[in-house]
């Protein structure tokens, strides 16, 4: 096909017809559509916006584009979580061994980062021998015995995705409603769901800057996720601040654990209670939001989602072992490093951007699609807001690959926290709900 007119259509505003959405989709997977092309009609997307029924033609155009799971019957629904991506935000992995403990089946199909946000994959990677690619037939299979999965797209599954998501990461295209939306929802279309909840993300660290715009996604991917007969949620949460006290990808697995043995920050807890919960509500679990995170309290605090969380990893792969001696270690980087306050006093603000940054620019985020990273990096003991802090007293530990990068992020972790003379009123974490 001749793909430049559409590009420059889109460029001028104009409204693509489905079957035109459908073949350019279709002729990209096929590689007979250029990276640079379509480089520059996710710039005009990203620039002019599509409407509902464009974003709609996408988002089934790229499912679509290869196979969709197929699970047996069964009384345990099928659920997910998604999240539209933040700093240190690890609810992923101790959400899908939970929500198998509560009677649920999870096929959770997740990505790597995304700009300055670290990714389910890039984290699952740390744990030795895990394995996040796995045929179709594996998937549905672990998710019949296991009762949950964490793992990447097959190559078979959804490729149009696979090839956009890399594209958009390397061509300034991540903070489109249209595009997340699309790529959010035609993952989560070929897993066959019965209901998903999405963790909408607002702040300096976020894809989306204010709540009106993270409103705005949400409200865009519930309406759309609905009409496709999933049924589907939204919570719109604050990521000015990091996700728990840990931020880098083994560091997030060490804190996921600490989660799943209940010792685990807060909000953290918090927000993986939350989800859970709205997916007991949804598929009528539970007639209640309190009724469903009592129950979702008492299962995390059995200590069965901690066993179904090893059972998992070991099904993908995973040398329990090797695991649990890794854990037992307080870093795995070559060099670590304290920063101290200056001063005594209250936090008043933990910038996860500042952090985010960080943490991507001493190799534990991607600059370019074929970036590597290094896993063992990162940022934790993270002093939260409202936590008093004495002069010298620890804002955080950075985990790094030599000194002189150590150094450099030192300097710019300082400028991530701000402290005040008295303590601040807390905001929360949760903070609206859609559909």
């Amino acid at each position: 096909m001749n793909f430049l007119p559409l590009i420059e259509a889109k460029r001028e505003e104009k409204i693509l017809a489905p079957e035109q959405i459908q073949e350019f989709i279709r002729e990209f997977t096929a590689e007979k559509i250029p990276d640079y092309q379509m480089a520059a009609m996710l710039m005009a997307i990203y620039f002019r916006g599509l409407n509902t029924d464009e974003t709609t033609a996408l988002t089934l155009a790229m499912r679509d584009s290869g196979d969709v799971l197929k699970f047996p019957k069964d009384k345990r629904p099928l659920v997910d979580k998604h999240s539209t991506g933040g700093i240190g935000d690890k609810v992923s992995l101790p959400l899908a061994p939970l929500l198998a403990c509560l009677g649920f089946r999870v096929p959770m199909i997740s990505g790597r980062g995304l700009g300055i946000t670290g990714g389910t994959l890039d984290k699952l990677d740390s744990i030795p021998g895990f394995k996040t690619l796995l045929p179709a037939a594996q998937i549905t299979k672990l998710v019949q015995q296991v009762g949950c999965v964490i793992c990447g797209q097959t190559d078979t599954m959804v490729p149009a995705d696979k090839k956009i998501y890399a594209l958009r990461d390397a061509s300034g295209t991540v903070p489109s409603i249209q595009l997340i939306t699309a790529s959010i929802l035609s993952k989560k279309l070929a897993e066959c769901l019965d209901a998903l909840i999405l963790d909408v993300k607002f702040g300096c660290a976020a894809f989306m800057q204010t709540k009106a715009d993270a409103l705005k996604l949400a409200q865009a991917m519930v309406a759309l996720g609905n009409q496709c007969g999933t049924n589907t949620r939204a919570i719109l949460t604050d990521m000015n601040t990091p996700l728990g006290r840990a931020a880098g990808n083994w560091l997030e697995v060490k804190e996921s654990v600490d989660c799943l043995d209940n010792k685990g920050p807060n909000d953290l807890r918090e927000l993986v209670i939350d989800s859970a919960a709205q997916l007991l509500v949804q598929t009528k679990k539970s007639k209640s939001l309190a009724t469903a995170r009592v129950l979702a309290e008492e299962c995390l605090n059995s200590g069965t989602p901690r066993k179904k969380w090893d059972e998992m990893i070991v099904a993908q792969g995973a040398d329990l072992k090797a695991f649990n001696k890794k854990l037992l270690l307080d870093s795995t980087a070559k060099i670590l490093v304290e920063i101290k306050s200056d001063r005594a006093g209250f936090i008043s603000k933990c910038d996860a951007r500042i952090i985010g940054e960080v943490i991507r620019d001493i190799g534990g985020g991607r600059l370019t699609k074929e970036s590597s990273i290094n896993f063992d990096v990162g940022v934790d003991r993270i002093a939260k807001p409202g936590a008093r802090v004495e002069k010298l007293g620890l804002l955080c530990r950075v985990h790094a690959a030599d000194a002189a990068t150590a150094k450099i992020a030192g300097t710019h972790l300082k400028a991530a926290f701000k402290i005040s003379a008295r303590k601040l009123p807390s905001l929360k974490l949760v903070q609206e709900t859609v559909g």
